[in-house]
């Protein structure tokens, strides 16, 4: 045992490294899993020093690598699925969420949603990646009310009425940020706070006024909701001014009533440079430098900078004492405790949400519930002597339409890459494998806006190859030598799941393609670039247009007359630097006839099909658009373009059955085939497997039950001013016109009959009032009815609604199926507004409407397969 002393030494030796190990894991008090998530959270604010605060105030985040704080980008979107970060399941875009009226789906969805985003979320950061569009706090939902039909982002709410949009939204939310009561499945953002809705190109400027019985009866009640309800972590303010305060330096909207009135405990974080539009020219004028904008942000509520004005405004700031450190404290704390509820700083092992497998994306299961969430997404707008549904042992159909075969009509905005795009003509042929279909383009979107396709190898030349010659790099601006070159026949690439360049560590890369374009027609040409990220197209030797920070696919173009066999030198230079990398070469020829084709393969079918509608390329978020009845992305006209109309009167005028499918993101006035059509499906942008969903409506596989979550207008002549936030003469509660098809309407090919409602007659004031009734489907076909409740206020004197909505739900019933659905009117839902926007509770009558529709409408615009009951309530 002489050597006793030595190996004390040694357990000595390794009973002090394992003590120093222990100290060095929790050096900071932050790192103590048994603190409070507020304790820990103080701890890590307390070490940072000032810039190091300002530079967590930014959505891109950086690293704190001396306190163990990794990078993080806080942008993420999921607003119909996980965007722009690869493959995923695309669900139907909100519009069409909102018109399934299905809440409980809505739930799956975001339980769907928030497991691919987990998974994705964990794989990036496996591999090392933490930058944009691979976080867990995503912006969504958009729960604006879509008060009028010529707003491009309509396309992205769940309609005009705010109590569908809170049962939705609600839903989505809690979907999203899952029900464990520790961890955040991910973060939700509710947005646009508030009074949101177009137009899109005056967005960063205007002003918006509205009473307060506006804004607390229409704009308030789905955020509100979502605070309240859905303990939404995240609020987004929106670009606009609303009484005089940027939304995002407002003391009303962010202090009084987020934060003291609905006690909102989350972190408020801007729209993407909202922040500065507080001093630059032409727009909002509220400060003069960049430092009063990022202080006065900071000071009303806005915790997190989408943007580059709080780093490094926010630190002039501060040493100039236009803010106080403690104001830079309080918004950290908000956004640290979203990280560590998110699990960032705890155990993987701890937190249950880690252990989503990363083959949940796109699965088959995700797949189903895509196509169910579509089929009930479709709405039948007219169906005039049962046109549909159409036999399946049709010989010969004809397929016509600029949506017919549009793989971006699927999508929407604000979407994630598909694996497969099932369009309406991809599904008609797989559902008609012995029909003749007839496929013609028909016309283009709109005039002046063709349908750009991939530009073909037969056309583009690499010295003695057809194509075009791809060199690839590892850096995002072409430097160096390439890693590869060769040539491609083809720029149509999706890169998915495969990077085009092998052991890239980040997803940053650039290609440069070179070589020319030889057409084989004379004629004017629209040539483009669709894809993510940036670049520039040169043709000819001349810079054609360069564009960077596209989030989303879009197309930048250029027109030129070109000669048949001349050679015109084209060069391509495309840099990615997220996790969706595309890069598409496209053209169309402007001058093609399009219609003889169409009015050809409509005289040798026995059906027509005419997709039409509008699309995302044309509607949307602030977009360079200006064709007639378009502007900026929002519309002048709320017509079908001229191109679509003149086609659809054309093929009618051969006298073969003809349907309507609308695709598009907003009421249309389709006046016309509301008269001269006999059937009409409306489907939105049904996601990627809507074209199966449309197919399996029209040939009676899928009985339709959706309902409009908006007004079909019949004429932009009975809209109030764009500009104007009143809501007087708007949507369903306020328009005194005629619709050309109302809030709530839908066919179905079943007819359901409503029979006992059982509601008291008298009813104390500010007690609930319980009502109960029968419906059942008489039809011949299993089908969905959605039974909607209204109330009307019968004596008011303060200008109440028409209607309101305060209850509905779906449900399945087989034929001859009866169930009993009870709701219960809240004291809240039957109070009346005053001018303060406060709840007033009046003796009088209130009628009762209850049903598969409003009440009241004949003709077109009236359900004929399903019916309403009324009653009428005394209050005492």
């Amino acid at each position: 045992m002489k050597n006793r002393p030595f190996y004390i030494i040694i357990l000595m030796s390794i009973l002090l490294m394992s003590s120093c190990a222990e100290k060095e894991s929790t050096e900071f008090a932050f790192q103590d899993l048994n603190l409070s998530v507020e304790e820990r959270v103080t701890d890590l604010i307390s070490h940072m020093t000032l810039q190091e605060k300002v530079s967590q105030m930014r959505y891109d985040a950086p690293a704190i690598k001396r306190l163990g704080i990794p990078e993080y980008n806080w942008w993420n979107e999921c607003l119909h699925g996980v965007a722009r970060a690869g493959e995923a399941t695309v669900f139907p875009q909100g519009i069409g969420m909102g018109s399934t009226w299905n809440a409980p789906l809505i739930h799956q969805m975001g339980i769907a949603v928030s497991d691919e985003a987990r998974a994705k979320h964990h794989a990036f950061a496996k591999a090392g990646k933490r930058g944009i569009y691979q976080g867990l706090t995503f912006w969504t939902p958009n729960i604006n009310i879509f008060r009028d039909p010529r707003w491009g982002r309509g396309q992205e709410t769940y309609g005009e009425d705010p109590y569908l949009t809170s049962r939705i939204g609600v839903n989505y939310i809690n979907g999203l940020q899952g029900d464990d009561p520790k961890y955040l499945k991910v973060v939700a953002t509710a947005k646009h706070f508030a009074v949101h809705s177009g137009p899109e190109k005056s967005r960063h400027e205007d002003n918006y006024q509205t009473s307060n019985r506006d804004l607390y009866e229409t704009y308030l009640p789905a955020f509100e909701a979502a605070v309240k309800e859905a303990k939404v972590h995240s609020v987004m303010c929106a670009y606009n001014r609303y009484r005089d305060e940027a939304c995002c330096g407002s003391n009303l909207l962010l202090q009084k009533i987020l934060r003291d009135d609905w006690g909102f405990d989350g972190y408020v974080v801007s729209d993407c440079w909202a922040i500065t539009d507080f001093w630059e020219p032409n727009r909002h004028g509220i400060t003069d430098t960049a430092p009063e904008a990022a202080a006065l942000a900071v000071d009303r509520g806005t915790d997190l900078n989408c943007g580059s004005v709080y780093d490094p405004n926010l630190k002039e700031a501060v040493l100039k004492e236009l803010i106080d450190e403690s104001k830079l404290d309080i918004a950290l704390k908000r956004l640290f405790t979203a990280r560590f509820k998110l699990g960032m700083f705890d155990p993987a092992e701890d937190v249950k949400w880690t252990n989503i497998p990363y083959d949940v994306v796109a699965s088959d299961a995700h797949y189903t519930l895509s196509e169910q969430v579509a089929r009930e997404s479709m709405v039948l707008l007219k169906n005039e002597n049962n046109t549909l549904p159409l036999s399946k042992d049709i010989a010969s159909i004809a397929v016509i339409g600029p949506n017919a075969n549009s793989k971006q009509a699927l999508l929407g905005n604000y979407h994630g890459t598909p694996h497969q795009f099932i369009t309406p003509l991809k599904a008609i042929e797989a559902k008609l494998p012995n029909a003749q279909i007839h496929y013609a383009l028909g016309s283009d979107i709109a005039e002046g806006w063709p349908m750009l396709t991939p530009i073909p190898s037969s056309v583009l030349k690499n010295g003695e190859e057809a194509g075009l010659k791809g060199k690839y790099y590892k850096s995002i601006d072409w430097k160096g030598e390439p890693a590869f070159v060769r040539n491609d026949t083809l720029i149509d690439f999706i890169w998915m799941p495969e990077k085009p360049i092998s052991g890239l560590e980040k997803d940053i890369f650039s290609v440069q393609w070179t070589g020319q374009l030889v057409p084989e027609e004379d004629g004017e040409y629209r040539i483009g670039l669709k894809a993510s990220s940036g670049g520039k197209v040169y043709f000819d030797g001349e810079l054609q247009f360069e564009f960077k920070d596209d989030h989303e696919p879009k197309t930048r173009y250029f027109d030129r007359i070109l000669k048949k066999g001349t050679p015109y030198d084209v060069t391509i230079e495309y840099f990615n630097y997220h996790t969706d990398p595309q890069a598409h070469f496209v053209w169309a020829k402007k001058d093609q006839d399009l219609l003889t084709p169409a009015i050809e393969a409509a005289k040798k079918s026995d059906v027509v099909l005419l997709f039409l509608g509008l699309s995302p390329t044309i509607e949307g978020e602030e977009m360079p658009v200006l064709l007639e009845g378009f502007d900026k992305g929002d519309r002048s006209d709320i017509t079908l373009p001229k191109t679509q109309i003149a086609l659809m009167k054309e093929v009618q005028a051969i006298g073969k059955p003809t349907i309507v499918v609308l695709m598009n993101g907003s009421a249309l006035a389709v006046n016309w085939a509301g008269k001269n059509i006999p059937a009409i499906l409306e489907a939105w942008y049904p996601g990627e497997f809507g074209g199966k969903a449309i197919a399996d409506v029209l040939f009676g596989d899928y009985n339709p039950g959706g309902r409009l979550p908006v007004t079909f207008y019949k004429s932009v002549e009975d809209l109030p001013d764009f500009k104007s936030y009143d809501m007087n003469n708007r949507t369903y509660k306020y328009f005194k016109g005629d619709p050309l098809f109302p809030f709530g309407h839908g066919l179905s090919y079943t007819t359901f009959a409503y029979e006992n409602l059982v509601v008291d007659t008298e009813i104390e004031l500010k007690k609930g009032i319980p009502l109960k009734v029968d419906v059942t489907n008489i039809g011949r076909r299993d089908g969905d009815e959605v039974i909607q409740l209204y109330i009307s206020h019968i004596d008011s004197t303060n200008d109440a609604p028409i209607r309101s909505l305060v209850g509905f739900q779906r449900v399945h019933l087989k034929t001859g199926e009866t169930k009993t659905v009870e709701f219960l009117i809240t004291p809240k839902q039957y109070a009346e507004l005053n001018e303060e926007g406060q709840p007033e509770f009046n003796q009088g009558s209130l009628t009762v409407n209850v049903g598969g529709k409003q009440p009241n409408f004949n003709g077109l615009a009236d359900a004929e397969t399903t019916s309403v009951l009324t009653k009428t309530i005394v209050l005492k």
